[in-house]
């Protein structure tokens, strides 16, 4: 997979994970069956546009990020640009092949005891090659006893995640499948508009910071009291979708902070906290003060 098919991926899994929906739970509330849906959260097949914007809509997320993401994955997994450079040119003319000069007198007569040649020498290929098959045939083994060997079982669909606690720290929680079902601790929305959350999983015993609606240039961190782990949005890809930082290792009653810095030069970075295993909170920017006199 591309590394944005990836993080496709990742985002809708979250997604799902989020609004607690199963296969079963997809495939009747979606024109897609259970199948299609394993296939697309698993990375096997690229799901189609309207499956990512009935996602979001069950999910009751916003569609337009995750929509350009799906439109950067979808040209590269389909290899639109690849096969416009391959494609030859309509404009060029076809090259005519140079007329052959018609055979010479008596040439038929060579050409018909060519022939004889050839069926003669036919005719010993095709005994020599018997001969060969029937020896592989004796040599190969029994295609009975090939058919009464297991096959290997398929590779079944799994959310179990890849880490616990310290081998989760600075890795990527939607790698690790530690971002499906996450608990949200705490919640701020920026002065640019940006959304930062706190995550935490539980089955993991880490949290990260993850963040949306994001410029080029910002820069997100999270600390738990150890390393400090952090994320910059470098290009419209990254601000087109959710922007995650690297995991920290937590238990009960850590406290997680979470610092957002934006790519404007008069931005002030923004900081706030919260304690796994406390209630969920939202903050918001303060007003700006009233100047006296109004």
């Amino acid at each position: 997979m591309t590394a944005e098919h990836t993080r496709l991926i990742a985002a809708l899994r979250e997604l799902r994970a989020g609004a607690g929906l199963s296969l079963a739970a997809l495939a009747e509330r979606t024109a897609y069956s259970k199948s299609s849906w394993e296939r697309y959260l698993n990375g096997k097949s690229l799901p189609p546009r309207q499956a990512v914007r009935e996602l979001c809509r069950l999910a009751n997320e916003p569609d337009g990020r995750l929509l350009a993401l799906w439109e950067i994955a979808e040209s590269q997994w389909s290899g639109r640009a690849v096969a416009r450079a391959a494609a030859p040119d309509a404009d060029e003319p076809s090259r005519p092949h140079p007329q052959e000069a018609p055979p010479p007198a008596g040439t038929w007569r060579r050409r018909l005891g060519g022939r004889r040649l050839l069926v003669a020498l036919a005719s010993v290929y095709t005994v020599i090659v018997g001969g060969v098959a029937a020896l592989l045939f004796l040599l190969l083994p029994d295609s009975k006893a090939q058919e009464d060997e297991p096959r290997p079982a398929s590779v079944p669909f799994s959310l179990a995640p890849q880490c616990h606690g310290a081998a989760c720290e600075g890795r990527d929680p939607m790698r690790l499948i530690c971002g499906v079902g996450p608990d949200t601790l705490a919640s701020h929305r920026t002065a640019t508009g940006a959304h930062v959350e706190l995550r935490h999983s539980r089955k993991c015993g880490a949290s990260w910071a993850r963040a949306w609606g994001t410029e080029i240039g910002d820069r997100l961190d999270v600390t738990a009291g150890g390393p400090t782990y952090g994320v910059r949005v470098r290009n419209k890809d990254d601000a087109a979708t959710f922007v995650y930082t690297g995991m920290a290792e937590v238990r009960s009653g850590s406290t997680v902070r979470a610092c957002f810095l934006p790519a404007s030069a008069d931005g002030e970075r923004e900081c706030f906290e919260a304690r796994v295993g406390g209630a969920a909170t939202t903050t918001r920017p303060p007003s700006p003060p009233v100047a006296s006199g109004q």
